[in-house]
């Protein structure tokens, strides 16, 4: 009798401003498991928050004529907060139908808010159900980036001059100002896929950027620009309980807004990447060994992609850490670890591996 396969639900989509995102993350996932040894249950969540039947086909989830793709409905589905089910149940004409899949693990191919925060991490420990990537407190520290920093910096980690704007303040004052100089970029504190970010170079823009920011989070982060190559780490956590980074890998952004903002990222074909980046074996090895004491400072888990400054004097700043970072075919934490020889279809079985070999519950 043939071993039943690990039954693996991939959840994408979301609540978030990076829906899409999530979207084209998952459609590589799904093209990329290795279906010899997983069923795959394809779990998409519309941008309202209702949980459906996705679809399990690449090509719908890509982006087209540079609109996202998106979850807007299907057969909807629930998850019991019950660690003796494990279940997945379809819903239909407003009452529980019938047990659609037993899961084994989940692979939350979720960014931002309402997923890559700690919230769908919460709802899995509840349910008993093993998940890739970090547990609850890291998930939502490296999402807040004012908490983020501080952890790192409690650490002994450099990270750069900020202020933080929370729901009652409308501005910076002069004083704050004068700290954090110009250049500054204005960030919603709990936000990624550089969504709502503005690069201010006259304080007389500050309110509206702040207005910006505030679209997706009314918490805002104000940042001195940092000037410097920008680079990016991958940090992988193995079944047997070892952490290792990869070589760091360099991006350039050739034109456009001059800084890695959404376009740059996923629409425009301007930026550049040498993986791995060219450094000395010093600074690569410096740079990696700082990606594992960040990934450590947050409690990570399973995997996070540690992304630096490094400045022109040879310090290596923390820029953020990203608990979720994309999977989409040009995102650099799988290319990352491509060129260790770690292949995509095996990269996610490590993830998945990992996460059943942790389990749930206090560890």
């Amino acid at each position: 009798m043939a071993e039943r396969k690990v039954r693996v639900a991939v959840v994408f989509g979301g609540r978030s401003t990076e829906h899409g995102i999530s979207c084209l993350s998952a459609g590589s996932v799904l093209a990329h498991l290795d279906r010899e040894r997983f069923e795959v249950v394809p779990v998409g969540i519309t941008r309202g928050g209702t949980w459906v039947l996705g679809p399990d086909d690449e090509e719908r989830l890509r982006i087209n004529d540079r609109v996202e793709p998106e979850i807007t409905d299907g057969r909807t589905l629930i998850l019991p907060a019950d660690p003796g089910s494990r279940e997945l149940l379809s819903l239909e004409s407003g009452s529980v139908g019938e047990v659609l899949s037993e899961v084994d693990v989940v692979l939350p191919m979720l960014h931002g808010a309402f997923g890559e925060d700690g919230t769908i991490q919460g709802l899995l420990e509840m349910a008993g159900i093993p998940y890739a990537g970090p547990g609850v407190l890291a998930s939502s520290a490296a999402m807040d980036k004012e908490f983020a920093k501080k952890l790192l910096a409690a650490e002994g980690l450099a990270v750069g001059t900020y202020e933080v704007l929370r729901r009652d303040e409308t501005t910076l004052d002069e004083r704050r100002r004068d700290r954090l100089g110009l250049p500054v970029f204005v960030k919603p504190a709990r936000a990624g896929s550089s969504v709502g970010i503005t690069r201010v170079t006259d304080f007389a823009e500050l309110d509206d950027a702040i207005a910006e920011a505030r679209r997706t989070d009314p918490k805002v982060i104000v940042e001195s620009a940092l000037s410097g190559r920008e680079i990016e780490c991958g940090v992988l956590e193995f079944p047997d309980g070892e952490i290792t980074a990869s070589a760091p890998a360099e991006l350039r952004v050739e034109g456009g807004a001059g800084w890695y903002d959404y376009e740059s990222k996923y629409l425009d074909d301007i930026t550049e990447f040498d993986v791995p980046a060219k450094l000395s074996d010093e600074d690569a090895e410096r740079l990696r060994e700082a990606a594992v004491t960040a990934f450590r400072a947050l409690d990570c888990q399973g995997l996070a992609r540690v992304d630096f400054f490094l400045t022109e004097d040879g310090q290596a700043v923390v820029n953020e850490v990203n608990t979720m970072p994309g999977f989409t075919s040009i995102s650099l934490y799988p290319r990352m670890w491509a060129h260790a020889g770690i292949e995509y279809s095996t990269l996610l079985s490590i993830l998945l591996d990992t996460a059943i070999a942790r389990g749930t519950g206090l560890r």
